[in-house]
């Protein structure tokens, strides 16, 4: 799936995108999973373990801003997880041993979808070595107006900057403190169908989306099989090993010299990166037109 100038932009980059992927066939299908998750919905008044809300969200309008672990609510998103053209894209990368971690779906909805602010993904989740990445699947086509993905070239080879607030971890980089050249990212625009890879280090973030149409990107974690978390313990041997989704198992983590910052003490706000993130006291998308155009 992956040419060896796609190898080398990642590794130079940090992201690439990766066009037609996905069918219209099975994009379709996750349309429709979509649509009948957030459905149910209506009957939800709060944040719970489905569903992170919009602000203004109601039984007669819902507004659904995350839905958590999709994988495990649906069969249509759970075959995603071992889509033959993604986990070739992986190994491409790191070897024959591909481990899953989770799932998120981020929906943003026409005219209010939030922005994402600044953050690394290894902020959250520091591992043994930092062979992971996020692997994002459009379920709309996405451009400029609707809020894609932003990712900072060769942010991925810098250190693992402060994600903290008021002395407690807030899943985000104060952009104030934190002099990066915000408006030289990148937008990870495509059809639907396409895919996005981001490395685990890179710094990225999305805009709101603005645009009369929805931004649906379905993002999952991945990582090398001797990638080791560092403060998350497996949840037991049979769910840690049962993440694998190619290759052979390993008990023998590779550790490398990658830059650690651990994410403590805890967010006050937990249950989303969009709750965590409310602690951020400089933010950089409320009013921060994107300028880059695609490339």
């Amino acid at each position: 799936m992956l040419s060896k100038a796609d190898v080398e932009r990642y590794n130079r980059d940090g992201f690439i995108v990766v066009p037609n992927v996905l069918t219209a066939a099975e994009v379709e299908g996750l349309r429709k999973a979509t649509d009948e998750i957030v459905e149910k919905a209506r009957g939800v008044t709060d944040h719970n373990d489905v569903y992170d809300l919009e602000p203004g969200h109601s039984p007669s309008l819902p507004k659904v801003r995350r839905i958590k672990t999709p994988d495990k609510w649906d069969a249509r998103y759970a075959a995603c997880v071992h889509h033959p053209k993604i986990i070739a894209c992986l190994q491409a990368l790191w070897g024959p041993n591909i481990r899953y971690d989770l799932s998120k779906l981020n929906l943003k909805a026409a005219g209010f979808g939030s922005p994402v602010e600044w953050h690394q993904d290894w902020a959250f989740y520091p591992h043994t070595n930092d062979d992971l990445a996020a692997v994002g699947v459009m379920i709309d086509d996405i451009d400029m107006s609707n809020g894609p993905m932003l990712a900072i070239p060769g942010s991925h080879k810098g250190p693992v900057y402060d994600h903290h607030a008021q002395g407690r971890f807030c899943g985000a980089m104060d952009p104030v403190k934190i002099k990066l050249d915000y408006d030289n990212a990148v937008p990870c625009t495509g059809k639907a169908g396409s895919i996005t890879i981001h490395h685990v280090r890179a710094v990225h973030g999305s805009a709101p989306n603005t645009s009369n149409r929805s931004r649906r990107f379905f993002l999952m974690q991945f990582r090398s099989a001797d990638a080791w978390p560092l403060i998350q313990k497996p949840e037991s041997w049979e769910a840690w090993t049962g993440q694998l989704v190619a290759g052979e198992e390993t008990l023998e983590p590779r550790c490398t010299a990658v830059p650690v910052r651990l994410p403590l003490p805890p967010a006050i706000n937990q249950g989303s990166i969009y709750e965590n993130q409310r602690q951020l006291e400089n933010r950089f998308f409320d009013d921060k037109p994107q300028k880059r155009a695609a490339t």
